[in-house]
């Protein structure tokens, strides 16, 4: 039984490690791809480095098109990244506290339309988003503004909806019991449901930060100053193939994303 139980364990491990090198292996040659040649990345999928060369990583704090490099994409990247995640937060929170604890005329049809933008492509917002940007001078903006005044007002609703899910878990007594020793709504929110919230919030502020990190379509149509861009615009530059594609230059401007 002893022996059964031993080679089971063993088994379980060995396919779980198997999974585990599978999945990381992808990272591992990106690492080593950073210190190959071209002609080496393109020959096989070997972590062996055969000639180690470091221009990837010099590539880095070199200016490229237009007076950016790496170093300044990435800051650029999170000086709107985030206040936007901030505000997407708080607006979030606001929002979903609205119409998790308070009855209003036509709440259910207002929550209905909220949840039914989520089914709205992002191809279909992007004409009369940008037409209204462009109106109100935010287009090319120092702070971003096209790219952070959306979350101020809860534009992702997917974080609503989240949000309010939780908060149906969150027992109303809680406010009421807060309210009979004379908080406030606000004291309510910040005090009992923002902290109940935490592992939402956490949530939402992670997948936030991963999909403002990714986004090349919003940064490329309101970014016009090259060295305003963010990292993601950045690496597409980089990929340049007028000017050379360099694949350890690349992979180390994607590993500093990482």
């Amino acid at each position: 039984m002893k022996r059964t139980k031993t080679a089971d364990l063993i088994l379980i491990y060995s396919v779980l490690t198997f999974i585990g090198i599978i999945m990381i292996y992808p990272l591992l040659w990106m690492i080593s791809a950073t210190f190959k040649t071209n002609s080496e990345v393109t020959s096989g999928l070997s972590l062996l480095i055969k000639e180690p060369v470091p221009d990837g990583y010099l590539a880095l704090v070199n200016n490229y098109g237009g007076n950016i490099n790496c170093i300044k994409a990435l800051f650029n990247t999170y000086v709107y990244l985030v206040p936007k995640v901030i505000f997407t937060l708080i607006s979030s929170l606001f929002t979903a506290y609205g119409f998790g604890r308070y009855n209003f005329p036509m709440k259910k049809l207002l929550f209905g339309l909220l949840i039914s933008s989520m089914f709205l492509p992002d191809a279909v917002m992007i004409i009369p988003q940008f037409i209204l940007f462009s109106k109100l001078g935010m287009v090319d903006s120092p702070l971003y503004t096209a790219l952070v005044v959306p979350s101020v007002f809860a534009y992702d609703t997917y974080f609503v909806f989240l949000l309010v899910q939780f908060l149906k878990g969150v027992p109303s007594e809680l406010d009421d019991a807060a309210r009979i020793d004379g908080c406030s709504s606000f004291q309510i929110l910040f005090h009992i449901i923002a902290p109940v919230l935490k592992p939402a919030l956490v949530s939402c502020a992670v997948f936030q930060f991963i999909w403002t990190s990714n986004d090349f379509m919003g940064p490329r149509l309101y970014v016009n100053t090259p060295s305003a861009y963010p990292l993601s615009v950045y690496i597409r530059l980089a990929m340049d193939a007028e000017s050379g594609f360099q694949y350890n230059r690349v992979l180390a401007s994607a590993l500093l994303a990482v």
